[in-house]
């Protein structure tokens, strides 16, 4: 199978991704638990709001965001969604430390572990495991999860053949890799026929990192960018960002505070919340063809669609 084709005029218009997408890492209690009928709740107004492009991983939770994707997808025309999942991780079982809580950020217990897995069969057996608790007979989209983790480096070349493997025998659509590592997407993009990035933190309006050169790499290599964590961990989530305000996962600094309000007065001066700006920035270059974002309740969907949908006055771009 030769590689999607993926044009970049106006792609977010006309690829079937759509300008905003799911990220479904709270389905899988991403810092807090969310019951199975708030999760359902949730995903039924991210397809009420015309969202058709859903990411979910296996990390997520332990295999419970893709459970809860999986079941409400299933109800719906396969051909009317795109679905995404990862490799990387592989669960197994743990039921002796079931009464126990997973020890990472997702309240989830922790009756299975992950196990770092870049080999071919590891990538299959993943896939395969991920269409199990999905529920369906296919993904459009796997990519190689996190491959700045420690220890896995040497590995990365051969998972990424492993995956264009997969694509070359039909099993899945596209394939990519996720990570907020420019030099190791920018290496990826250079040496390998994958379809899609999925670049994490490194396009937004505090941190331009992936402009320089990883995107007008993906333009010349006709690679599409899925771009996420366009909030910074959350602290442009907010029109007057907040003293106690996540950046990068941690606490916001002084400096970057500072930073994040003068962005949001520039905007207020144009009429405009951050939020809004902090959406729409990055769907201004060709080659990101969707801003994939996460909500763990319906009303924080309908929030973000409407800063998604909010005019933004072209003055802004250019004070900004």
């Amino acid at each position: 199978m030769a590689r999607a084709d993926v044009s970049f005029s106006n792609a977010h218009d006309t690829d079937p991704f759509g300008r905003l997408s799911y990220g479904a890492a709270a389905l899988g209690n991403l810092f807090q638990a969310v019951d199975d009928e708030t999760a359902a709740e949730t995903l039924a107004t991210a397809w009420e709001l015309g969202i058709r492009y859903f990411d979910t991983a296996p990390h997520y939770g332990l295999g419970l965001s893709e459970r809860r994707v999986g079941e409400f997808l299933r109800g719906k025309p396969r051909d009317e969604f795109q679905i995404s999942t990862k490799v990387g991780r592989l669960l197994e079982p743990t039921p002796e430390r079931a009464h126990l809580k997973d020890d990472t950020w997702f309240d989830v217990p922790a009756a299975t572990r992950r196990r770092w897995d870049y080999s071919a069969e590891g990538i299959r057996r993943s896939l395969e495991d991920s269409l199990d608790r999905l529920g369906l007979d296919s993904v459009d989209i796997l990519y190689l999860h996190d491959p700045e983790q420690f220890g896995v480096h040497a590995e990365i070349p051969g998972a990424v053949q492993a995956l264009i493997d997969l694509r070359e025998e039909g099993l899945v659509g596209r394939v990519g890799v996720g990570t907020s590592d420019v030099d190791i997407l920018r290496s990826i993009v250079r040496t390998a026929d994958i379809d899609l990035i999925m670049l994490s933190n490194r396009y937004t309006l505090l941190n331009r990192e992936a402009a320089d050169e990883l995107l007008p790499e993906c333009r010349e290599r006709g690679v599409g960018v899925v771009n996420v964590g366009v909030f910074n961990s959350g602290i442009l989530a907010s029109p007057t960002p907040r003293d106690d305000a996540h950046y990068e996962y941690g606490a916001v600094t002084p400096s970057v505070l500072a930073h994040a309000r003068r962005l949001a007065d520039v905007c207020r001066s144009h009429g405009v919340e951050l939020p809004a700006a902090a959406l729409q920035f990055s769907l201004r270059d060709p080659s990101v063809l969707t801003v994939a974002v996460g909500a763990g309740r319906a009303e924080q969907l309908r929030q973000n669609r409407a800063w998604m949908d909010a005019p933004i006055p072209e003055a802004l771009w250019g004070d900004l």
